[in-house]
């Protein structure tokens, strides 16, 4: 069942809401980026988010293919969200970091097994050998 968290950056700045499945998987992967910022996503469809304040304090970086948009608040350098588009995901999707969901959220998804992938590699679909460092 959805429901509806918030969250932002650390500096409060940016500001967004989210529809997120309790029982939805997270992820962290390997890939350069997510490997270096210790990202921990969860995956939402462009209906599921909305953006509530901050839109100036965001910027963009991109690399690689430059099709993910990762999103940084300019003041305090918390990455809540990036964005990107792939028909297997349903088309636009956001990823929410879910360290960065307020209150109790991030607990409460801790508490379920955590989906690693070898984006290192482009293998969504398969964990890497090696997780302890994500």
């Amino acid at each position: 069942m959805k429901k509806t968290y918030q969250g932002g950056c650390h500096c409060g700045a940016v500001r967004f809401e989210c529809q997120l499945d309790a029982a939805a998987d997270t992820s962290r992967c390997n890939c350069s980026m997510c490997a270096k910022g210790r990202y921990w996503k969860s995956i939402v469809r462009r209906d599921e988010f909305r953006l509530m304040s901050g839109e100036d304090a965001l910027t963009d970086y991109r690399f690689g293919s430059g099709t993910i948009h990762h999103f940084f608040c300019k003041q305090c350098g918390t990455k809540p969200f990036g964005r990107g588009h792939m028909e297997a995901l349903g088309g636009t999707f956001y990823a929410i970091n879910v360290a960065c969901l307020d209150g109790d959220a991030p607990e409460q998804f801790a508490a379920r097994e955590i989906v690693f992938q070898d984006g290192r590699n482009n293998d969504w679909a398969t964990a890497p050998s090696e997780t302890r460092h994500l």
